[in-house]
């Protein structure tokens, strides 16, 4: 690619962020569907966990020959996928997809301020166009001191072009109100405020230049040097467990060998009676292939065309020890 003909140049990219459960996918998928035919898109998504779940939920729904390409960076505090594994997925994805709109996902409990600083990098001035970053808010959340008082919370707010008020049609009367207050206090001084519910989002709030990074607040992590769970061969018992901690949270997932079929009645009850802050999964099933998402309002199910294995990824707070022994029970013989 050193021909200026072959040079991917200036790839409008939007950073898409958010809290556990606010719909970020679901904004990501509504937004695919809206895309334009002749356009290739790519999507970059970081996960807490190490399974990895959405690249498997997006690619089930929305095949590359539909000219969307995903890529997927496992693993924890988004502040250490804006290193190297970041770098690394995202010079791949552009290679490969070179796209006419760049999509970035990062998980929930990351911190979009380190993944801005990667992308305003010298190395990206001229591939990149760092367009509206979206940031996307429950208003109901606004009175649970857990969100108004994470550190990665309000970072999100403090980096948004755009608040979406995702879900209104389950707010109270007061609840946009104290959104729109919390982002004048909180948000930069041009930040908008959208509502919207089910991830609904209109292609043109992509549109138009980043107004770029908030004055800066540090962040220090341990970056991990252990190969991640989403890479690791397939063991004999043809299933592998992966744990993460962080920002006050404990994350534990599982792939399952595609030879593993599980039974679909006594799946969905299992995944309806978690006590988890979030879960998400794909699962080849006994009456086909399902993907999964669980928040404080609703378990979802979603038929998927394919995917290659089973995994499953849950946060929260504190976690059961018989998950796994509970799991294995919903399996066929």
């Amino acid at each position: 690619m050193n021909s200026d003909q072959n040079r991917i140049h200036a790839v409008p990219t939007n950073i898409i962020t958010g809290f556990l459960g606010v719909g970020k996918t679901s904004a990501i998928l509504h937004l695919l569907k809206s895309k334009p035919e002749d356009e290739r898109w790519a999507v970059l998504v970081n996960e807490f966990g190490e399974i990895g779940v959405d690249g498997s939920l997006f690619e089930g729904q929305h095949p590359n020959e539909e000219g969307i390409f995903i890529r997927e960076v496992p693993g924890g505090c988004m502040c250490c996928a804006a290193g190297l594994p970041m770098q690394i997925a995202l010079n791949q994805l552009l290679a490969k997809a070179r796209p006419d709109r760049l999509l970035i996902e990062p998980t929930g409990l990351g911190h979009p301020q380190e993944v801005l600083q990667v992308l305003s990098a010298e190395h990206y001035q001229e591939i990149l166009s760092l367009q509206k970053t979206l940031t996307l808010v429950d208003a109901r959340k606004l009175a649970d001191p857990r969100y108004t008082g994470h550190e990665t919370f309000n970072q999100q707010i403090a980096i948004a072009d755009i608040i979406i008020g995702n879900k209104l049609d389950l707010y109270q009367d007061e609840d946009k109100a104290r959104l729109i207050a919390y982002v004048k206090q909180r948000g930069q001084p041009h930040t908008r405020v959208l509502c919207t519910q089910h991830g609904k989002v209109e292609l043109s709030v992509l549109q138009g230049p980043s107004a770029g990074l908030p004055p800066q607040s540090h962040h220090h992590h341990g970056h991990q040097t252990k190969p991640l769970a989403a890479n690791i061969p397939m063991p004999e018992c043809g299933f592998l467990k992966a744990e993460n901690e962080g920002e006050g949270f404990r994350s534990v997932g599982w792939r399952f060998s595609p030879d593993k079929v599980f039974n679909h009645q006594k799946l969905f009850s299992f995944l309806a009676g978690l006590q988890v802050e979030r879960m998400k999964a794909v699962f080849i099933t006994d009456e086909g292939v399902f993907g999964y998402n669980l928040t404080a309002d609703a378990l979802t199910e979603i038929e998927l065309d394919d995917c290659l294995e089973s995994r499953i990824e849950m946060i929260s707070e504190n976690l059961n020890d018989l998950l796994e022994d509970q799991l294995l029970a919903c399996a066929t013989a």
